[in-house]
């Protein structure tokens, strides 16, 4: 069975972060594995309490992880210092770590900054060059790139600008559009693909972006190529939020149970 490991923070309300991931990962048929960056007290309306771990416990975790099961794919999610970013970039080049995806969260759906300008700088120099393809946002590949993004054109400018800059695969999530959930993926070789998709008016969205990411790496370990992967993950989620999953609470997390007979 192929591997993946998820570094990321824990969501309380299972919604997010590495709960999402797991989820996403059991789905899509891999063995999910764990560091944990950060601790959270938080549910769909937000966070009420923050807890990082050491940088020593991050590095046991770590190295826990890859001397016994080697994953096969990585998924990187909420690392929220620069000292946690730097444990990982080492760790992940000493062991020669592969598929490693970077979901860079830097800026939550309201538009607010959860990252420090130093820790944005971490994060693109150390971790974007080692990655297979890292998945920003739209605020946050406005925030990367320098330029505001409105419509397909500035999306696949702003793609490409990151993607120059920081010597990495792009994939741009546009669901944050109020139009449609196009995204896009921009690769290195200067190759770009527009994958297209109607909104879906459901406002249980929470932890969408997390699935997405640990969804192409789940595609990565299991050894298909970066379009087949995104691809493959676009339509897991999008499923996913189709399905319009209600446990009573506006904004709740998307359903993954939905999509297990479109992937097995």
């Amino acid at each position: 069975m192929k591997t993946v490991l998820i570094i990321a923070g824990s969501d309380s309300i299972g919604g997010a972060g590495l709960q999402a991931d797991i989820k996403t990962s059991t789905m899509n048929g891999v063995y999910a594995m764990t560091a944990i960056t950060v601790l959270t007290a938080q549910n769909t309306r937000g966070v009420q309490g923050v807890l990082n771990v050491s940088p020593k416990f991050l590095k046991d975790q770590l190295d826990s992880v890859f001397t016994d099961i080697f994953p096969d794919a990585v998924k990187i999610g909420m690392v929220p210092s620069g000292d946690l970013i730097q444990v990982i970039s080492e760790r992940l080049k000493f062991y020669g770590a592969k598929n490693i995806v970077v979901d860079p969260v830097m800026v939550c759906t309201s538009g607010y900054k959860v990252l420090s300008e130093s820790q944005v700088k971490s994060i693109t120099e150390l971790l974007f060059p080692i990655s297979e393809v890292v998945t920003p946002n739209l605020f946050e590949a406005e925030v990367l790139s320098r330029e505001k993004i409105t419509n397909e054109k500035s999306m696949m400018f702003a793609a490409k600008k990151i993607s120059s800059k920081f010597n990495c695969n792009v994939f741009l999530k546009g669901g944050h559009f109020t139009d449609n959930a196009n995204d896009l993926l921009y690769q290195k070789n200067g190759e770009c693909t527009i994958l297209k998709s109607e909104k879906i008016d459901n406002p249980n969205t929470h932890g969408t972006g997390c699935s997405l990411s640990s969804a192409i790496a789940s595609n990565l370990a299991k050894e298909k190529k970066l379009l087949e992967s995104v691809k493959g993950a676009k339509y897991y989620v999008h499923q996913a939020i189709a399905s319009k999953l209600n446990l009573g609470h506006k904004n709740g997390p998307i359903d993954h149970m939905a999509c297990r007979e479109f992937l097995f």
